[in-house]
């Protein structure tokens, strides 16, 4: 059979697309389907892949792009803004994570400094994994998203540090003060450097990119690619020099584009990464490491999150952003892996700590992808148990959008009405949905939108629902109408309010709550409402008559129909 690159990707490919169509009509994570079709080709099963290095290379890849991508979706405000609970959150993770598995090692009976290693590769949360889900969900720009990619580029600057350090300790060399501060010279020469090009330099050359499809598409790829392997050659990881890369061109009026562009790409080698990954597996391995894989395992996926939650509520941050941010938080990292095999490597720990740090990952990334994918359902059936980690005068750290005086929820069943009248109003309006290709189409139309869910009041107030003056809902679930009138009304009662029902019953429930008008099928469309918001407003009082015409209509046909 042959066995050249071509076969083997070709092979690989096809199993994953077998194992990820299974793995979607079980309702699934597709990553977990990824991993498995790792296990299957790996050394336990099939055994078919023998270009590792050339898998890893794809891997590598697909962590650079899925970084780059990310970068061009940032800006430096939100990484400053972000700095402060980002260190501290992760020096608590360090300290007490790290303390906490160095114990455990010791007394499963592996020597202090294998124990010291291990305990360190404990901190490191997967960059891939939170991003991926991240990404997958719509949730890149929540609060707790942004913690969590700030937590994690911490790691990397941790990571580095690290492999510099066992690096020294392996070869018997001390390490010194003088290497610490080359390399943060190395750091602020890139930094400033990109600053430079990205604010000085490329806003003039973008048209010339910009120009063609195709050459915007090279630009993008050979720039995130090359500023990478730059920042790894100063003795960073290709994962922080492709972040920065990314930033560097945020500000550019091109940068959804470009984002656009790699994603195809990414997703590509991003499966392949996730391929390598489930190779690494072996029963034999299993076997002996199973024991202190579990106890490991459950400092990460227990220890962790407890020791993030408690520090981020004792930022000043809800029970929900606390809880979501360290759920993301609870795996190791493929870099947990490389620290250990190269600290191996060199016989400065125990060949046997490879094994169990690579089942570890197994685990907690697998178990992690069903927490993070079922995250909401989680804190709802834990809410009343999370008290402890909230502090009872909470801060007011959120990242909030600009306000807005009208929020649209849903954009589909006469959304498209409501909007064209607000243009033509000329008032500034914020788009809300929770269905991903909606928000895809509204992003390529230059529409203001957020993604997030109408019953979740974190996230009504990252968006300043409460400050609106108009809020229209094209959603027919009554349940989320009455939450999010609730909400509206708790903060602002002057504030209009228009939605849905689907019958007459809900209508006036709605009205009790304090709709402001309610639309019925088959009794007023989108565009009568619509047309009088445009001629009189969307002040409360230009309503009352209206409304109260319509809740006397409403019992009328009510009784008709009974």
């Amino acid at each position: 059979m042959d066995n050249s690159i071509f076969a083997q990707l070709s092979f690989v490919i096809g199993i994953a697309a077998v194992v990820s169509f299974v793995m979607r009509w079980l309702k699934q994570p597709l990553i977990m389907g990824y991993i498995l079709t790792g296990i299957l080709v790996g050394p336990s099963f099939l055994n078919f892949v023998d270009a590792k290095d050339t898998f890893e290379s794809f891997s590598e890849i697909g962590i650079t792009l899925l970084l780059f991508i990310i970068g061009l979706g940032m800006n430096a405000g939100v990484i400053k803004s972000l700095g402060r609970v980002s260190v501290i959150t992760a020096g608590v993770i360090l300290l007490l994570v790290g303390f906490s598995g160095h114990l455990a090692a010791r007394a499963l009976g592996f020597d202090n400094q294998t124990a010291i290693v291990l305990g360190i590769a404990l901190f490191f949360s997967s960059t891939i994994i939170i991003l991926k889900a991240l990404s997958d969900s719509r949730e890149l720009s929540r609060l707790y998203g942004q913690i969590a990619i700030g937590v994690i580029l911490v790691d990397d600057v941790v990571a580095t540090i690290a492999l510099v350090v066992v690096a020294a300790l392996a070869s018997g060399s001390a390490v010194t003060v003088s290497s610490f501060a080359l390399l943060g010279l190395k750091a602020l020469l890139l930094g400033v450097g990109l600053y430079i090009v990205g604010t000085k330099i490329m806003p003039r050359l973008s048209k010339l990119f910009a120009s063609s499809q195709e050459l915007l598409f090279l630009f993008s790829i050979s720039w995130g690619l090359i500023i990478a392997t730059v920042f790894h050659e100063a003795g960073f990881s290709y994962e922080v020099g492709a972040l920065f890369a990314g930033v560097s061109l945020a500000g550019l009026p091109y940068a959804t584009e470009m984002a656009s562009k790699l994603k195809p790409l990414r997703d590509f080698f991003i499966v392949l990464f996730f391929v390598t990954l489930g190779e690494t597996f072996t029963f034999e391995a299993m076997q002996q490491s199973l024991v202190p894989a579990l106890v490991l395992s459950a400092i990460v996926m227990i220890g962790k999150p407890i020791f993030v939650m408690s520090s981020l509520g004792w930022l000043g941050y809800t029970r929900l952003t606390s809880f979501k941010a360290a759920i993301h938080l609870s795996q190791i990292s493929e870099f947990s892996i490389i620290l250990v095999i190269f600290a191996a490597s060199t016989g400065f720990i125990d060949q046997s700590a490879v094994a169990v740090i690579t089942l570890v990952a197994l685990i907690t990334i697998g178990i992690s992808t069903y927490l993070m994918k079922y995250d909401d359902e989680l804190f709802r059936y834990l809410e009343k148990h999370l008290h402890l980690f909230e502090r009872k005068n909470l801060k007011e750290r959120k990242q909030k959008h600009a306000l807005y005086p009208i929020i649209l929820f849903g954009y589909h069943k006469g959304g498209h009405e409501f909007m064209r009248v607000f243009r033509d109003m000329r008032e500034r309006y914020l788009v809300v949905d929770y269905d991903p290709d909606i928000i895809e189409h509204l992003e390529s139309q230059g529409i203001r939108h957020a993604y997030g869910d109408a019953t979740d009041e974190e996230f009504l107030e990252e968006i300043n629902a409460g400050k609106a003056q108009l809020v229209v809902s094209m959603m027919t679930d009554i349940s989320a109408n009455k939450v999010l009138l609730r909400y509206i009304n708790r903060f602002e009662p002057r504030t209009t309010f228009i939605c849905h029902a689907n019958n007459y019953d809900e209508a006036a429930e709605l009205y009790r709550h304090g709709a402001s008008y309610v639309i019925l099928p088959h009794f007023i469309g989108s565009e009568r409402i619509s047309s009088y918001i445009k001629q009189h407003g969307f002040n409360p009082k230009a309503f009352d008559t209206y409304r109260e015409k319509h809740i006397i209509t409403i019992g009328k046909k009510a009784l008709k129909i009974s």
